[in-house]
């Protein structure tokens, strides 16, 4: 795969402009994360024949059922997680194309990051790779199980949801970590904030949103 990541039509800074203003205007703040949308090349995520809406604000889909999201869900959740400074530790549950990943890479100083889907983990480390983001730590595996070994984490973002938030997630949330993910079944989810204190976990409900489901099991 070639790396364009400036240029013109789908790729000039113009187009990566007007993506991050409608994020501004749909509520987006955290200057620093608009500047992660804007630099992050989207349409390396996605197959050939989607690039030309690389730049819209819409998921779409990347195969095996799953998709990439949204930029502007991408960008809140990002928002969310950084709110209360750097995380040092991050777990991403559900990888995907890695697109969230990469948006998410510069905020902490570790990042770890499971897969279920064998195939998309592939893909998307070949890109982390290309785009100088070796330092993220992949793991193919059950992402309802977080990642035990090297737990725990100062944030948890899940890109997939749940109608309920797995304990073994919250067992690995630092004290003083957040935990962002969606919660809901297929027609209504929320996008759920949890902040541990101690052996207290405190819950905000924020914005509706759609995500694919939590599945269990792995695919290779």
């Amino acid at each position: 795969m070639d790396i364009q990541l400036s240029g013109i039509g789908m790729t000039s800074a113009r187009t990566r402009d007007r993506l991050v203003q409608r994020l501004r205007d749909a509520g987006i703040q955290d200057e620093r994360v608009l500047d992660a949308i804007r630099n992050t090349p989207r349409h390396l995520f996605i197959e050939e024949a989607l690039a030309h809406q690389a730049y819209d604000d819409t998921a779409l889909p990347i195969g095996h059922g799953q998709t990439i999201s949204q930029p502007w869900v991408v960008a809140r959740m990002t928002e969310l997680l950084i709110a209360n400074g750097k995380p040092r530790k991050v777990l991403e549950i559900g990888t995907g194309c890695g697109y969230q990943t990469s948006v998410l890479a510069p905020f902490c100083d570790e990042l770890y990051s499971v897969e279920r889907i064998r195939p998309l983990q592939d893909q998307a480390r070949k890109r982390l790779l290309q785009l100088g983001l070796a330092k993220v730590q992949l793991k193919h595996a059950d992402g309802g199980f977080g990642w035990t070994a090297e737990a725990p984490f100062d944030g948890i973002l899940a890109a997939c949801a749940r109608v309920d938030i797995p304990d073994d997630l919250l067992s690995q949330l630092a004290d003083g970590g957040r935990l962002v993910m969606p919660v809901g079944g297929d027609r209504q989810q929320i996008l759920t904030v949890v902040d541990r204190e101690g052996d207290q976990f405190h819950t905000q409900t924020l914005d509706p949103v759609r995500f694919v489901p939590f599945q269990r099991g792995v695919m290779r």
